[in-house]
């Protein structure tokens, strides 16, 4: 799934920490990185989450109700 334009950082991680199953994002080299992990999320925040608002990122959700979760995240997004 490609998010575009993210401005809610901290809101996307409330969403995935809610959901059930594996979230990963996919780096622009290709490398699949576990959201889930706290560790990885303040890595992310460091290196890909720079900047105030997030031009494109491109997550993955293997549960359907994760997938829905973070779609409405991004729908409802001010």
């Amino acid at each position: 799934m490609k998010i575009m334009n993210l401005k809610d950082v901290n809101g996307l991680f409330k969403v995935i920490d809610a959901c059930s199953g594996t979230v990963e994002l996919i780096s622009k080299e290709g490398d699949r990185l576990n959201l889930k992990s706290k560790l990885t999320q303040y890595v992310a925040l460091v290196n890909v989450f720079s900047d105030d608002i997030i031009n494109e990122l491109e997550l993955v959700a293997y549960e359907a109700e994760d997938i829905q979760k973070l779609a409405n995240f991004m729908y409802n997004q001010k």
